[in-house]
């Protein structure tokens, strides 16, 4: 049975995870044994518990001990369950907790990259993307849109920062991902693992999304830059495609995560 604890001391130090810690301190908590992150809404908390993460604590609204979170509870009968009204717990983490339920869980360590691409045909990479928003935008739509993996560069925002766990309704849960081991020469990396390589850019010599040379690949990483600079010139000279999606209306881009959701929708294998 978990231990039902009400909150009558902000400051007490089982706490910190939820109020005092920023998202790199919660990466690093645990080193070299990994680090924490955070896990918010019960359905998100429920993807994650499905996939094999281990939950430390709960933080919730104490309506919610027997509706919603009732059956995430009984999961996880040996961690401590903090509570209180949902004014008490605004003041403490500083905002407003979606659908009242927060989850701290360990992070596991990172699988190998030759496993995460194990008999995938299709993968997303973002280069250099910083905003968690956007990254858990383009993790649902890999999810939903038939990509088997997901790979990140270094300087990417880390896909388990708890507001893009949230966007990505828990679907980074679901799909593999990693971080590729460098900013820099990773299109040559891809290609070592059979990878065709497709850069979404705005080039003179960039084919439409759907020509059926791209389409046809065995294996395709679909390569997507930042909001403002898009990729880098040197990813885009590396890579075996410049894929554009065309336009009307005088729009020459849209959103990162939008623009991948086609990308994955045109692209995905049949």
């Amino acid at each position: 049975m978990s231990q039902i604890i009400e909150i009558t001391d902000f400051n007490a130090k089982e706490l910190d995870i939820y109020a005092r810690l920023t998202e790199a301190q919660l990466l690093h908590l645990y080193e070299p044994n990994g680090g924490v992150f955070i896990a918010e809404s019960p359905k998100v908390i429920t993807r994650a518990l499905d996939a094999g993460y281990e939950p430390i604590s709960l933080l919730l609204e104490r309506k919610h001990i027997e509706t919603q979170m009732k059956g995430i509870i009984a999961r996880c009968p040996d961690i401590p369950v903090f509570t209180s009204d949902s004014e008490v717990l605004t003041q403490l983490t500083g905002y407003s907790l979606a659908r009242g339920a927060l989850c701290a869980m360990k992070r596991p360590a990172m699988p190998l990259l030759s496993d995460t691409l194990k008999d995938a045909k299709r993968v997303a990479v973002m280069e250099n993307i910083m905003n968690s928003t956007n990254i858990g935008a383009i993790f649902r739509s890999a999810a939903a849109l038939d990509i088997d993996a997901v790979l990140l560069t270094p300087a990417c925002s880390d896909p388990l920062y708890r507001r893009a766990v949230r966007v990505s309704m828990g679907t980074v849960f679901q799909i593999p991902w990693n971080f590729l081991p460098t900013n820099d020469d990773y299109v040559s990396v891809l290609k070592e693992y059979g990878f065709k390589t497709a850069a979404m850019a705005l080039t003179d010599n960039s084919v439409s999304i759907d020509d059926e040379n791209v389409a046809k690949e065995e294996k395709l990483a679909i390569i997507l830059g930042t909001e403002g600079d898009g990729l880098r010139q040197s990813t885009i000279d590396a890579c075996d495609y410049t894929v554009k999606i065309p336009m009307s209306h005088g729009v020459d881009s849209l959103n990162v995560a939008a623009a991948s959701a086609v990308a994955f929708w045109q692209l995905r294998k049949r």
